[in-house]
């Protein structure tokens, strides 16, 4: 049985900080209250989604494996977005490297600072 909608994403981050920055400051998600879990992390909330930070315990090995650079066939996550072209300012502005289709195809990808891979897409592509 699939879901109808979808909670939240989970990204494995060692450096949360610079993950918050990227995504409260670039991305604009708002901090939500986190339970504590016994390790380091942060929930966020963007629209009706909640980007789940995880910052793995100490002694725990293979979690949040990304590729080396921004390809769009690794494991990523897609985010709807009202305004391709505007959208694709704001993270260019930022000194981020994106990669794009076109904005007809309405497709771009990023990387966090931990690696993980973004997608944005045209919600009316």
């Amino acid at each position: 049985m699939i879901g109808t909608a979808l909670d939240h994403v989970s990204f494995c981050v060692s450096d949360l900080d610079a993950a918050l920055h990227f995504y409260q400051e670039i991305l604009g998600c708002k901090p939500v209250e986190r339970p504590d879990f016994g390790f380091a992390g942060a929930w966020l909330q963007a629209s009706n989604i909640q980007i789940h930070l995880i910052v793995p315990p100490e002694g725990i090995q293979g979690l949040g494996s990304n590729p080396d650079r921004n390809i769009p066939l690794a494991n990523h996550t897609a985010f709807a977005v009202a305004d391709y072209e505007k959208t694709r300012d704001h993270l260019k502005e930022h000194g981020l490297d994106v990669l794009e289709t076109s904005p007809e195809q309405g497709q771009m990808w990023v990387r966090d600072p931990a690696g993980n891979i973004l997608e944005f897409i045209a919600a009316t592509r």
